[in-house]
This record gives structure tokens, C-alpha cells and sequence, in this order.
């Protein structure tokens, strides 16, 4: 049906160019371009050994607008799904802008020198994409991603009004080692100790009263470090946002005792996603919004460990004469986390715990979705984590290209005031020109990707929980 350029052959992208050749009829003509052309031949190869037809692979410097230019004007693809770093966001973005052709990511944009994230800057093109008639979407991951659409689906099907938003990311996975981490690094090393942050609107539900102090992480916390950083993790404030307010937190300094249905009770600690900023503007009745993601003692204590020793700065150094980044060296150090694949068992969970009102009664429902990494493996030499966030990115680009989201397709409206968006986004969310423009997933209509991620290898659970914590079970895609 249509030609897709995937620009990224990371563990994701292999998994995305892997279902991408699963859906022929979708993706006719896949090309796979990296930095690195043997990571590409290697994904390629294996599409080709499990007799999914063949793809088409290049080089490009994503860093690079012109670079990414020539290479979407060899091609002419209808769609760029951007699975490189969220460092190159932009200039991806830019070249998408410049040869009017449809965008995909899966994260939101991040500064390399600044362990920071939102969605300002992207958010900025939506004017210009308007104008090119083009469309633009962001995080078709599973968080942000499907957790969006997730909330979506039960704003739309089980709430009036939705008052409360735990998002809850659980990997009971386990690779053998000491210590790794399940995708890139050095954005994984950078969002876990940067500072956590929630939204509120409601004083009470500001507290936080289910929650309590991390005892593991601070065992050994030390006011005075060797080095001196200025970094937004030491930043603690309180900020205005959409009626509300961001509340800070140190890195890693709430958790709570979560119970993942189907895995048990694991340590979740309160962290900053960037799916909160959207849903805070798309989400009807919202009072508070969080994100949980669970950590084991032993990768606290090494990342502490690495902390203390200045191994997560992200500012340069000197070394021997030759500037370097700390946490860029101890990405080299650490296992790639593709090769984690082939030695890593067990599961995730990943799921929004949703209260609300129906009907004047109060609501809580739970949608969740469990993933084996050994079944991943086997299907398209993938760890779960790297699956979970493929998959969509995948089902993203296939509700494109078949016209069920983006141009002609019609979008959620959610009135927001826009009057803090940056130049450029006055009017995301507003639907001024045949469904163009830069939009987040839950600004779609959620029913085509959950009815996908049932067909797609990602089934959905939904629960509703009574006043005693009894589970009933409403939805099971796994059925």
C-alpha cells in the first residue's frame, strides 16, 4: 500500500521493522536507515530468514536536516517513523516539514546537554505542519503511547469524568547481570535520576498520603558530592501548568507498594514521564495525574553507586586531554541492550489505574497489558521492553497509512486553553485543516489502536475494582 522510512535500528527499530514486514498489505516497501549500516543488514537479514520478504536499508546522519532530507527526497516515503534518539527529534522533524511527508515518533524531545524533556518545541511545529498539510504524530510508544490511549479509551467508554491518573510501568524481567539497563543507557540513566514530578489540581490529592519515602536509593545519599553540577535534578520547585501545578520531587524519593495483577507487589517508584504534559490538557476532569515505574535493590544501589561517583553527569569533562561525557562512557561500559534479548525472562506490566465518575457513582478501572520477553525473543529476536514500544510505533504508522488517524480522520477536541503554548502551537488540538498538524495519541480516537494492539501481540486487560479492591474483568483481549 504505501513506502515507510524508518530512520533508527536500535532494539525498538528492529522490532518495528519486524511487524512492519508482518503487515504487507500496510507496508509495502520498508526502508531502514541508521547511522550504523550493519545494524541495519542485521535486521534486515533476520527479517528475510523468518521469510518476511525483504527490506531496503541506507545510511543517514539524523543529526543532520540536509542529510535527512536527501535521503526522504531518494525514497518519497509517505510516512518517516523516527525510532533514533530523541535528541534528533527536530531535525527529523525539520525534514519531514521541508519535503511534506507524514511524522511519527515514539518519545518526545530532549536536549542532549540538559537531562530535560517536553513537548514545547514539537509542539511549535504544529502551525507549519498545518500549513504543509501534513501530519504529525508523537509517542507511539507504550509510555508515552499506549498508556495515552489507554486513558483515552476510558474517558471515551467508562467515565464521565476522569479525576485521578496513576500511570504504572512494571518490568519483572531479569537478564542475569548485575546491572543493565533494558534500552538505551544513557536516556534510560537520564530520566530515572532526573527529578520526579507530578500534576495536581487538588490540595488534598497533592499529599500524596499512599505514598511513602524510598529507604533504598537514600541508604546512601550524601548532601555534599566531589564534583560541582548545576542539573534540573537539583531544581526543586513548584510551577503553574494548566490550572494546576507541577510539583517536584527529588529523584527516586517517593514509591509505594503497587499490586501488578497477574505479576504481584513490586517497589514503584514516582518518576516524571512525559505522557503527564498532554493528558493533563486532554483528559476531561483531571485532578491529579502520576507515573510509577518499579526498581529493584540491586539496580538502585549501583545506580546510587554511579551517581555518587559523577558517572551520571551529563556536562563535559576532561580526560587525558580529550573532553568526554561521564554518562556517554558508561553507555559504552554497559551491555547493549539488544544483546540482553536472548538471556532475559519474565514479564511486564504496564497499566493505568483510572478513577473517575459514570453515571454520578464513582469509578475505578485498570487497563493493563502483559508482555513475556521470551515470547518476544522468539518472534522477533526482542526483549519486552523493547517490544512493548515497538509494536505501537508500528500501529501508529499502519492507522496512517490506512487513513483511520491523521489526515481526514477525525480527532478528539479537548477546548484547552492554548494561550501557554509556544509560537506556532497556538492551535494544536485544533483540527483547522483536514486533520494535519502535530497531534499526541490521545488526541485520536482510541477504538483502531486498541482493537490492533489485540491483533498486534499487545492484548489489553481492563478491570474495574470495587470499594474492597476486588478485580472484575470487563475487557480481555487475550481471549
Amino acid at each position: 500500500m504505501a513506502c515507510v522510512l524508518q530512520i533508527g535500528a536500535g532494539g525498538v527499530g528492529g522490532v518495528v521493522a519486524h511487524k512492519m514486514a508482518m503487515n504487507r498489505e500496510v507496508f509495502s516497501r520498508i526502508i531502514l536507515a541508521s547511522r550504523t549500516l550493519d545494524k541495519c543488514k542485521v535486521i534486515a537479514d533476520s527479517i528475510k530468514q523468518k521469510g518476511l520478504g525483504e527490506i531496503e536499508i541506507d545510511c543517514v546522519d539524523a543529526d543532520s536536516v540536509e542529510s535527512m532530507v536527501a535521503l526522504i527526497e531518494k525514497y518519497k516515503p509517505k510516512l518517516v517513523v523516527n525510532v533514533a534518539l530523541p535528541y534528533q527529534d527536530l531535525s527529523i522533524m525539520e525534514a519531514c516539514l521541508r519535503t511534506k511527508t507524514h511524522y511519527l515518533d515514539t518519545a518526545n524531545y530532549e536536549h542532549p546537554d540538559s537531562a530535560h524533556f517536553e513537548y514545547k518545541e514539537q509542539w511549535a511545529y504544529d502551525t507549519r505542519y498545518k500549513e504543509a498539510g501534513i501530519f504529525g504524530l508523537l509517542g507511539s510508544g507504550f509510555d508515552p503511547g499506549v498508556t495515552n490511549v489507554f486513558c483515552a479509551y476510558a474517558q471515551k467508554h467508562y467515565f464521565d469524568e476522569i479525576h485521578s491518573i496513576d500511570i504504572l510501568d512494571c518490568n519483572a524481567g531479569d537478564h542475569g547481570y548485575a546491572f543493565a539497563t533494558n534500552f538505551n543507557p544513557e536516556i534510560n540513566l537520564r530520566e530515572v535520576s532526573s527529578k520526579a514530578r507530578f500534576w495536581s489540581k487538588d490540595n488534598d490529592l497533592s499529599k500524596n498520603t499512599d505514598l511513602k519515602k524510598d529507604t533504598i536509593y537514600r541508604k546512601f545519599e550524601r548532601e555534599e558530592k566531589h564534583f560541582s553540577l548545576e542539573a534540573n535534578t537539583q531544581d526543586l520547585k513548584n510551577e503553574d501548568y494548566f490550572g494546576g501545578q507541577w510539583q517536584d520531587i527529588a529523584p527516586l524519593d517517593l514509591m509505594k507498594e503497587w499490586e501488578y495483577p497477574e505479576v504481584g507487589v513490586k517497589n514503584s517508584y514516582l518518576l516524571y514521564h512525559e505522557e503527564l504534559e498532554s493528558l493533563v490538557r486532554n483528559i476531561k476532569g483531571l485532578k491529579r495525574i502520576r507515573f510509577f515505574m518499579t526498581f529493584g535493590e540491586s539496580y538502585l544501589t549501583h545506580m546510587k553507586c554511579l551517581e555518587n561517583v559523577g558517572l551520571l553527569r551529563v556536562d563535559e569533562i576532561e580526560h587525558n586531554g580529550q573532553k568526554i561525557v561521564p554518562i556517554q562512557a558508561l553507555k559504552t561500559l554497559l551491555p547493549d541492550p539488544v544483546s540482553l534479548a536472548p538471556r532475559t525472562k519474565g514479564q511486564t506490566h504496564i497499566g493505568c489505574y483510572i478513577k473517575g465518575i459514570k453515571d454520578g457513582k464513582e469509578r475505578t478501572i485498570y487497563i493493563y497489558n502483559i508482555c513475556d520477553h521470551e515470547a518476544c525473543y522468539k518472534e522477533v529476536n526482542a526483549q519486552g521492553v523493547s517490544y512493548t514500544t515497538g509494536v505501537p510505533a508500528m500501529i501508529g504508522a499502519k492507522l496512517i497509512l490506512e487513513g483511520k488517524w491523521g489526515i481526514g480522520a477525525a480527532k478528539i477536541p479537548n477546548n484547552a486553553d492554548n494561550s501557554d503554548m509556544p509560537k506556532g502551537g497556538e492551535y494544536q488540538g485544533v483540527d483547522s485543516n483536514n486533520g494535519s498538524g502535530v497531534w499526541n495519541m490521545e488526541q485520536n480516537d482510541p477504538d483502531p489502536f486498541m482493537a490492533e494492539l489485540n491483533k498486534q501481540g499487545l492484548p489489553y486487560v481492563v478491570c474495574e475494582i470495587d470499594s474492597k479492591g476486588e478485580r472484575k474483568v470487563l475487557e480481555d483481549g487475550r481471549k
